[in-house]
Order: structure tokens, then sequence, then C-alpha cells
């Protein structure tokens, strides 16, 4: 339970920079990272929901 509450402050943290910040390249890493975030995330839910 610990590392899905991390990925979801991860995710969170990342999608409110890449709105806040003006370098297109840093932006799209960091939606990139959310994603990434969020795939694990969906993982972990599903092995825990089995």
């Amino acid at each position: 339970m610990v590392r899905i509450e991390y990925l979801k402050q991860q995710i969170a943290r990342a999608e409110r920079l890449a709105k806040a910040i003006l370098d297109r390249q840093t932006a799209e890493r960091l939606q990139a990272f959310a994603a990434a975030c969020r795939t694990e995330l969906s993982d972990l839910t599903l092995k825990s929901a089995a």
C-alpha cells in the first residue's frame, strides 16, 4: 500500500509541474514519468485485487 500511495503522489506532482513549467522538453518528460507511474500503479492495483 505504501508504494501505491507513493505513486499517486508522484503522478500528481509530475502533472502539476508539467503544467507549470515552460520548457517543453521537461514538461514532456514529466508527463512521460506520470504515465509510467500510472502504468505501475495499474499493475499493482490489479495484483492486489487478485
